[in-house]
């Protein structure tokens, strides 16, 4: 879902680049029954078997290994899980888990928060760093809550996937997304291709069970391990699938549940459609971004109306098409890099800010900026496992269009309309309909009995979870409240500067209360050239 902007967007494949437990006094109830019959059935009741063995061995907390990246006081450990639920005593996998206590006193402290950070493929290891790096927005909740990350199974530290080399992967220049014949289409195509085949090579064990209801049993298995009869969850963009399919798998293990940048939870649109319709939200966002970057003319210099702007970008990529710039940035290095600023309003102006140096004779500061690193050997690592993850997740989802025609039909069309992302969007999706692994239908996310109040926050012109999934989550968790920053489309509202959303978090998670009818709150400050 292409929901945290990837360091290399394109990779090697040309691809552009989501019980009763047994420990003494905790106790929690049964694992929601509604899902009967079949594999289903054995899959609730697996995890009903690995949240009790998980919360009476609980979590072995100690100082983070070096080279996370994770300071003192923060600690680290680890949570087994089943690879396969219907098989609880089966295979099993290590899931990293990081941790900050509470900074307020022992009356104070309300449990665990829980992190996702999006996908999928990203990271949740760094949140309780808002801790250490006194965010002010966190100050009132981590009174109240541990910080709890954690790398979901195939993330980073928790049993990594690959589905090519990493230095390959990151090598640059990639062909340019958009193709202007057939043959570059067939080559992208066999490009797709070769990249589900090496997916199925490096990392077939794992695929079948890359799934985002496993990543959501796994959640349930943190949560007994980390001795919490109910979870406190932040969800942030593919996040929020996450919290959606545990809702529906475990209402009654939700206390609190925020979901930050929806996905739209629909099985029409898990995910062939919703990548589709990212599509046309993108570019919205960007002709939001070149507005500003008119309005600003006389910071940047790249044009006074967005048409001008424009016409520069248009420019700039035929020019890095012809000869990419200092050998290395291409179309789809600028889309990579680009793609940061219809994401989040504060990538507006160090992006802008590359481009006009750029223009004025600065060729360095792009190739700086978008070019791949390839002595950075453990990001682009983590690149290439963000990219592999996110593949298998999406693939295992869901049924995808095996017809290329359909694929071909559906981008042409929209690629009129929507250019900046259509075709880079495809091709990293397209290994999906070439996939060497089971492809299961996507949960049919809805209330259950049980499920508390959630906080749903979205901006209505969010590029990457268009505003339509905020909707319809809201839809279908009855009683949720719906927080809408109108005029805004940074993706990611709940880490933003807007008091109407900051106090309502915090008495949300500090409460439990939520506001009589669905807010609508006036944007955050606009970026400052």
């Amino acid at each position: 879902m292409r929901p945290t902007r990837r360091s290399a967007a394109f990779g090697s494949a040309g691809l552009l680049v989501t019980a009763t437990l047994i420990a003494g006094a905790v106790t929690a109830p049964v694992a929601s029954a509604t899902e009967t019959g079949g594999a289903k059935d054995r899959e609730a009741k697996g995890v009903a078997v690995a949240a009790a063995k998980a919360a009476k061995k609980g979590i072995s907390w100690a100082d983070c290994p070096e080279g996370w990246g994770l300071e003192k006081p923060i600690q680290c450990g680890w949570v087994t899980v089943p690879l396969d639920y219907a098989k609880p005593n089966g295979k099993q996998i290590k899931l990293a888990v990081d941790r900050i206590g509470n900074t307020g006193t022992k009356e104070e402290r309300q449990g665990a928060l829980v992190y996702n950070p999006g996908g999928p493929g990203g990271s949740g290891l760094r949140f309780p760093r808002r801790v250490t790096t006194k965010n002010p927005l966190w100050a009132n909740v981590s009174k109240a809550y541990d910080f709890v990350g954690f790398d979901p199974r195939g993330v980073g530290h928790s049993a990594p996937i690959s589905c090519v080399d990493p230095t390959e992967f990151v090598k640059a220049p990639k062909k340019d997304p958009v193709p202007d014949t057939k043959h570059d289409k067939l080559v992208q195509r066999e490009l797709a291709a070769n990249y589900a085949a090496g997916c199925k090579k490096n990392s077939g064990a794992m695929l079948p069970h890359m799934t985002t209801p496993n990543t959501a049993r796994d959640l349930d298995v943190i949560r007994a391990a980390l001795g919490e009869k109910k979870l406190n969850f932040l969800g942030v963009s593919y996040g929020t699938y996450i919290g959606g399919v545990y809702g529906t798998l475990f209402p009654t293990h939700v206390r609190r549940m925020i979901v930050d940048s929806v996905v739209n939870p629909s099985r029409e649109k898990i995910w062939y459609q919703a990548n589709l319709d990212q599509d046309v939200a993108f570019e919205g966002r960007w002709k939001d971004w070149t507005s500003w970057v008119a309005q600003n003319d006389a910071t940047y210099h790249l044009g006074d109306t967005r048409a001008k702007v424009q016409a520069k970008w248009l420019e700039l990529r035929a020019t890095a098409k012809k000869n990419p710039i200092g050998g290395l940035v291409g179309p789809a290095e600028l889309i990579s890099f680009f793609q940061s600023a219809p994401y989040y309003d504060s990538a507006w102006a160090p992006t802008a800010q590359v481009w006009s140096a750029y223009a004025a004779g600065d060729t360095q500061a792009l190739v700086d900026a978008a070019a791949p690193d390839l002595t950075d050997t453990a990001g682009n690592a983590a690149s290439e496992n963000g990219n592999a993850v996110y593949t298998a997740v999406e693939c295992a989802d869901a049924k995808w269009p095996t017809s290329w025609k359909k694929w071909d039909r559906d981008n042409t069309r929209l690629h009129k309309n929507y250019p900046f992302m259509t075709w880079a969007n495809a091709w990293m999706n397209l290994p999906c309909a070439t996939w060497h692994s089971k492809q299961h239908t996507p949960l049919d996310v809805k209330t259950k009995k049980g499920l508390p109040p959630v906080l749903i926050v979205q901006s209505e012109r969010d590029a990457a979870t268009p505003y339509e999934g905020a909707v319809e989550l809201h839809k279908r968790f009855k009683g949720s409240r719906l927080i809408t920053e109108k005029n805004a489309g940074s993706h990611g509202v709940t880490s933003l500067v807007n008091s109407c959303i900051n106090t309502r978090v915090d008495t949300y998670l500090l409460t439990g209360k939520v506001d009589k009818a669905d807010v609508k709150c006036e944007p955050h400050a606009t970026p400052k050239p």
